[in-house]
Formats: C-alpha cells, sequence, structure tokens
C-alpha cells in the first residue's frame, strides 16, 4: 500500500469536509449540544450526589439520636442507604435515571431501591436524556453518514474516481484514505467532548485514581473504535453504490435500522421470552416461603417450638428465663437468617432471569455496533445494571449486619425477665447505637464492570477487524463505473 497516496486522499477528504460552509453551522450545533451535555451531566452528578450525602448524613444522625431503647424496636426503626452516582455518570446516564436510588433498611424484611429519577419526571424522558454518550453513540454517526455518503460516489459520478484508478491508486489506499479522512473530522467531534469530560471531573474535585483513569482511557478508546467503524461503513457503502442519492438513502436506512429499530426490538423480545414477575408476585412469593420455615413472632409456631426445645435441654434448664442469653433476641437472630436466606435465593432467581431477559440484547452486540457501544458505554461509566446489582447487594448486606447486631445486643444485654407492670421498658443505652458503622458504599470496581461487558468489547473489536477485512475484500471487487 502506497502511504503517500493514502495520506493525500485522507487530506483531500478532509479538504472536502469543511470546504461547504454549511459544516461550521453544524460544528457550532454540535458544540453547543456537547457543551449543553457536559454541563448538564455535571451539574445532575453534583446535585444529586450532594443530595443523596445530606440525606445519608439526616438518617445516621436520626439512628444515632434514637433514646435508650430496646433493640429490637432499634431495628425495627432502621435507616436508609442512599446510592451515590459514579463520576463517569456525568458522560453516559446509563440507567440512573430509571433505576432507584435510596432503600429503606429494616429487620426482618428487604425493601426494593425506590425514588428513580423517571418516577418523578414528565413522560418527556422515554425519549431520551442529551448526554455526551448519546451524541456520541447517535448523532455523531450520523454526522458521518452526511460528510461521507458521497465521498466515493461522488469521484465516480465526476469521472474523478476512473482518473484515480488509471494513475495507479488501489481501491485499498482509496477506501482507506478516504475512511482516515472521515475519521479525521469525526475527531474533530469526539476528542472536544471527551475533553469537556475530563475538565469536568477536574471541577468536580473528584479523587482521580487508577479505576477512574482506567475508566475514562477505555471509554475514549471505545469510542474511537466505534467512530472509525461509522466511518469505514459509511466509505464502504458510498464505494458500492453507484449514486450519492443511493448511498444516502443506504446509509440512513442501515443507521436507523442499528440505532432504533434493533436496540428496541432486542429488548421487547427479552421481556417477551422471558417474563419477569410482578413486585406483588415476588414479594408474596418470599413471605410463603418464610411462612413455611416458621414465623418468628408466634412463639408456638412448630419450627421456632422445636428450636426453643432442643435450646432447653441443650443448656439444662426447663424454661427460656433460666437461659444465659435473651431468647427472644436469639429466635429473632435466626429468623432473620432464614428470611435472608429465602430472600437471597428468590433475588439469585429474579436475577437469573434478568440476564436471560439480557442476554438477547448482549447477543445482539455481535450484529449491531450501536449495542456493543452502549453496553460497554454504561459499564465503564458505572452506570449499567451491574453497578446497581453491586449497590443492592451492598445495600441487603449492612442491612442484614444492622438487624443481627441488634438482635446480638438484645441477647446478650436484654435480660429473659419480662418487666412488671411498674417496672420499666427494657431497654440499653443509646450509646450503643454509634458502635454500628455508617453505610459507605464501594461502588462497583473497574474488574468487575469489565466482567460484566465483555462480550459487547468483545463484539467491538470484532466489528473493528471485520471492517478491516471488509475493506480488503470490497477492493478487490469494486469498479469504477
Amino acid at each position: 500500500m502506497n502511504r503517500s497516496i493514502v495520506v493525500l486522499l485522507a487530506r483531500q477528504s478532509w479538504k472536502n469536509a469543511f470546504h461547504s460552509r454549511a459544516i461550521y453551522g453544524v460544528l457550532v450545533i454540535l458544540f453547543l449540544m456537547i457543551g449543553y451535555a457536559a454541563y448538564s451531566g455535571w451539574k445532575m452528578y453534583t446535585v444529586q450526589n450532594d443530595m443523596r450525602e445530606h440525606y445519608q448524613r439526616v438518617a445516621r444522625e436520626r439512628w444515632e439520636d434514637n433514646p435508650d431503647k430496646h433493640p429490637h424496636r432499634m431495628a425495627h426503626f432502621g435507616t436508609f442507604a442512599f446510592r451515590i452516582k459514579h463520576p463517569l455518570s456525568l458522560f453516559d446516564f446509563g440507567l440512573e435515571s430509571f433505576t432507584g436510588n435510596a432503600v429503606y433498611l429494616e429487620a426482618h424484611k428487604q425493601n426494593t431501591i425506590n425514588f428513580s429519577e423517571a418516577s418523578f419526571s414528565t413522560g418527556l424522558l422515554r425519549f431520551g436524556e442529551i448526554s455526551l454518550a448519546m451524541l456520541l453513540q447517535m448523532i455523531v454517526p450520523l454526522i458521518i453518514v452526511f460528510l461521507g455518503f458521497g465521498v466515493v460516489s461522488v469521484d465516480r459520478e465526476n469521472g474523478t474516481l476512473k482518473i484515480l484508478l488509471t494513475q495507479g491508486a488501489r481501491w485499498r489506499e482509496i477506501l482507506t484514505g478516504k475512511s482516515l479522512g472521515l475519521f479525521a473530522v469525526a475527531m474533530v467531534i469526539v476528542v472536544p467532548a471527551f475533553f469537556c469530560a475530563a475538565l469536568l471531573l477536574i471541577a468536580s474535585d473528584v479523587s482521580v485514581d487508577l479505576d477512574l483513569v482506567g475508566r475514562l482511557a477505555g471509554l475514549a478508546l471505545a469510542y474511537f473504535l466505534f467512530s472509525a467503524i461509522a466511518c469505514v461503513i459509511t466509505v464502504a457503502v458510498s464505494a458500492g453504490s453507484h449514486s450519492s442519492k443511493a448511498a444516502l438513502m443506504k446509509l440512513l436506512g442501515v443507521w436507523l435500522l442499528l440505532a432504533v429499530l434493533l436496540p428496541r426490538t432486542s429488548q421487547a423480545l427479552g421481556s417477551y421470552f422471558f417474563p419477569a414477575p410482578s413486585r406483588v408476585a415476588f414479594e408474596t412469593a418470599i413471605e410463603e416461603d418464610v411462612l413455611k420455615q416458621g414465623d418468628s413472632h408466634n412463639p408456638d409456631d412448630p419450627h421456632y417450638k422445636h428450636l426453643r426445645d432442643s435450646v432447653l435441654r441443650r443448656h439444662a434448664v426447663d424454661s427460656v428465663e433460666h437461659l444465659p442469653f435473651n431468647y427472644s433476641g436469639f429466635v429473632m437472630r435466626e429468623g432473620e437468617r432464614i428470611s435472608a436466606q429465602i430472600y437471597q435465593q428468590h433475588l439469585q432467581a429474579l436475577t437469573r432471569l434478568y440476564d436471560k431477559q439480557n442476554s438477547l440484547t448482549t447477543a445482539a452486540a455481535l450484529v449491531n455496533p450501536f449495542t456493543a457501544i452502549r453496553n460497554l458505554s454504561m459499564a465503564l461509566s458505572g452506570t449499567d445494571v451491574e453497578s446497581y446489582k453491586v449497590f443492592q447487594g451492598e445495600a441487603e448486606a449492612y442491612r442484614y449486619t444492622m438487624a443481627q447486631e441488634m438482635n446480638a445486643l438484645q441477647m446478650t444485654l436484654i435480660s429473659n425477665r419480662k418487666p412488671g407492670p411498674q417496672d420499666k421498658p427494657l431497654a440499653i443505652s443509646h450509646d450503643h447505637w454509634k458502635e454500628l458503622p455508617d453505610f459507605k458504599p464501594k461502588g462497583i470496581a473497574l474488574g468487575a464492570s469489565l466482567r460484566g461487558a465483555w462480550f459487547s468489547a468483545l463484539a467491538l473489536l470484532l466489528w473493528s477487524v471485520g471492517s478491516c477485512w471488509w475493506v480488503g475484500r470490497l477492493s478487490k471487487t469494486l469498479k469504477a463505473i
């Protein structure tokens, strides 16, 4: 391959793209949209995190401000856990607006995560939000189409293509040079978007570590590859079309199919083939299984009656009042263990069902680079379903620890003897409330995000390799006329 010819054609494609004054107006509009998307994403990130951190502190203060009381009452008083947004959510909103961000934590019950932004918004949210990721995924490929649909077909129409071929240029050099020139134009849009994201991360006073740098670098590489794929496809379609009009119609059809129709179809098919139970059905099934095991609040329950008899025999006493620990706290601890185990079993089954629903969308990345970049972008931005699962797991682990800590306090500090009519209610010092650590979510690590999106990353790489292979194969079959 003659590099000088490739560079010459790339420069010519660059000049042709900026030959029309209309491109400058388009770029101004795009840069304004990038600025708006970057600022709105940064504003949403800072405002939401400030609000959630504030209410997390309020929840902690209210927990610690409780007076002396029975620890089991404290377990039912509970607290809240708020999900902190990932710094790169300012780049890609992902599922942030549709998943909840707060959950009430209490004993014996695993509440769902509530208060998503979509639940408080108008119906306009379903049409999408303007984020940097959305612009790079949807608008940039469309701009590439309009700039590149005639990059080869116009040369065929005006006879320039025949001249190039007769002067020694080969099809591979033409396609490569045109693709590189179009890619350079695309970088005029893509690079400023990442520059804005990096500046806003610095302005947000975010702790810059290897995890964040790795994520941002991965995002940049992924979008560079995606833009390159879009450029190669555009040039290839233009080269294979007999007219610029036909090339434009084909490319718009491809964009509509890959960017809009296929993603929605795969999601709808996933929900159709693997229907999920309703929230009421899910919670009812858990409650039924818990009752089958036994009701820890019912002293006559067969399971707990058998448990009481075995404990009395082991300690060689005839009454729970003679046990060296509070028996009610022991029963609550056992009930919490059983209910948490049953909940985890049902949650894992539901998670597997959702994974099956998403499997169609994941597999679609092999035939749709838009799906591949969307999934990979959300994963690297910490706004995908895996990051939601991590928070859900952290919240449940904290809830279980809180409940069992209160049960342990009841077992060791509360007497087995019931107070008389004139006695004060059984209670312990409020100083014990501070012994429970505050909820500090760690979030999802980069390694876990990559494990969840490895297939999409592989699909994007395959599309990159396949595009190069397509150029080589196409260069052997194309004709000047």
